[in-house]
């Protein structure tokens, strides 16, 4: 854990966003009585990233640490689920699969206005950019290769035995996750996308017959893991917030979806002859299938459009909150088009064929 000194993370904050404020020293009581070896004063910054949950610094004399918190306004059904992150990180302590210690959850709006839990703090290295810029052939295929190895651990993590056991229903999980996201897209709709409607009518009929049951992160990526400060390992998965006992390979799509196939995040394209190391999305789903044992992964192309469609609607519930004007970052209001962008990508892919 990092004490006090400065570090990466300041500049990564702002002062608090004014429709995020809430009272400090209210915040610094309750750690004082919930926070093993709190001490104040504390002083509060706000993460610029986090486009869901608002995330923030909070700052002692002689110890960091991460609030996690709901965005204020109304919220649609079944998001920002704050208790569910920090339960399964909780749950998740005792296994291989790096997290965050788990100081307190706080679920009485009467403190700071929502929900919220405090985590360890932690110095590390997060890759927001897939292409992993300035780093060497060697560390970006080391990296990847771990990132591949960590989501096998995940993957093979008995839930029951961890406590999970009613943290999901098992199976059926596009079914209920494809009806999730329909009935999510459309309380946010701003616009008609005609590939996302085209979507909507093919998905929930061509669900592959694997049944496969494990927790799944739901937002599994290169971004939303920790790397130690020098070497090429993971100390922590973050942002659990689309948790869920789930399949695995819904996992494994969206990883390669964001990272390698540059359709998502903003990055374009990658370009390996400028970024050798970075794998290929067939180079990244063996290494997974390496870790995880499995010989092949069957139906690829529905898994990928399926994960798509999901970061689509998600992408429009961001942008609704943004023109509701409660969203936890001001990059929400770039995002009027990315739903459209990540529907027609996602019917292109059910159009390729296997």
């Amino acid at each position: 854990m990092a004490d006090g000194a400065q570090s990466g993370a300041d500049a990564e904050t702002t002062e608090i966003r004014e429709a995020h404020r809430f009272d400090v020293k209210r915040l610094e009581a309750y750690c004082h009585d919930a926070v093993e070896g709190f001490a104040g004063p504390l002083t509060v910054r706000q993460f610029e990233g986090g486009q869901s949950n608002p995330t923030f610094l909070l700052i002692t004399p002689t110890r960091r640490y991460v609030m996690r918190k709901k965005p204020p306004g109304v919220l649609l059904a079944s998001a920002h689920q704050i208790d569910r992150e920090y339960r399964v990180m909780k749950a998740l302590a005792e296994t291989d699969v790096p997290v965050p210690h788990m100081y307190a959850l706080c679920e009485d709006d009467s403190v700071i206005g929502t929900a919220f839990y405090v985590m360890e703090y932690l110095e590390g290295r997060v890759f927001r950019d897939p292409t992993m810029p300035g780093s060497t052939e060697a560390e970006r295929r080391a990296v990847y290769t771990n990132l591949a190895e960590n989501l096998a651990k995940l993957h093979k993590v008995d839930y029951e035995k961890v406590g999970l056991g009613d943290f999901g229903k098992p199976g059926n999980y596009f079914e209920r996750q494809i009806g999730r996201w329909i009935k999510q897209y459309r309380g946010a709709q701003t616009a008609d996308i005609p590939s996302m409607e085209e979507l909507i009518k093919y998905l929930p009929n061509h669900i592959p017959d694997e049944q496969s049951v494990t927790i799944a992160h739901g937002d599994y990526r290169l971004g939303n893991t920790m790397f130690h400060p020098t070497e090429p390992r993971m100390i922590a998965v973050l942002d659990w917030e689309l948790c869920t006992i789930g399949h695995p390979l819904a996992d494994v799509a969206y990883n390669c979806m964001y990272d390698l196939l540059g359709v998502a995040g903003g990055f374009g394209p990658v370009d390996r002859t400028k970024t050798p190391g970075v794998p290929t999305e067939a180079e990244y789903a063996a290494a997974y299938c390496r870790f995880s044992g499995r010989d092949r992964i069957e139906n690829w192309n529905f898994y990928l459009a399926f994960s798509m469609f999901r970061l689509a609607s998600i992408s429009q519930g961001v942008y609704k909150r943004g023109l509701d004007g409660n969203a936890s970052s001001e990059r929400a209001m770039t995002l009027g088009d990315a739903c459209r962008q990540l529907a027609d990508h996602s019917w292109q892919i059910i159009q390729r064929g296997e």
